[in-house]
């Protein structure tokens, strides 16, 4: 394991669903680390999503949930290696059951800097904005 990961923690409203639909995208479920209030989403070697049950979450927090359907709290920006897998992987997350964000606007702005990018919200209302740009390094 590396000694600098990102563990992304997520409320859930049903922990299967969740964890079903993660799995469709073709993310691991870490069974060492999943339980009846937890699951561990292994992304890549350096990023995990750790879903809980929102009985469960407050035990991180003092403050109130986000109620992620009606508004936005954070946007989980994934960069990834083609624009071939990033419209795969939003492709993956409407057919489990995730609805697609269209900004024309946006993509337009991206487009003209080299960027290709979607966004999708899980069934929790998380949203998520997978993407791909031409930069130093890029394979």
């Amino acid at each position: 394991m590396s000694s600098r990961m990102i563990f992304i923690n997520l409320p859930v409203a049903d922990l299967t669903r969740s964890k079903n639909f993660y799995e469709t995208l073709g993310w691991k479920v870490d069974q060492d680390f999943t339980d009846d209030n937890a699951a561990c989403i292994v992304v890549d070697d350096n990023i995990c999503l750790m879903l809980l049950t929102k009985e469960f979450f407050p035990t991180f927090t003092t403050r109130p949930i986000a109620d992620t359907a009606a508004t936005i709290g954070a946007a989980y920006a994934l960069l990834l290696s083609s624009a071939a897998e990033v419209d795969s992987l939003t492709d993956a997350a409407i057919g489990a059951g995730a609805t697609e964000e269209v900004n024309e606007d946006k993509r337009a702005q991206e487009a003209q800097v080299g960027m290709h990018g979607r966004t999708f919200i899980d069934p929790d209302g998380h949203q998520w904005e997978p993407f791909w740009m031409a930069h130093p390094g890029a394979g």
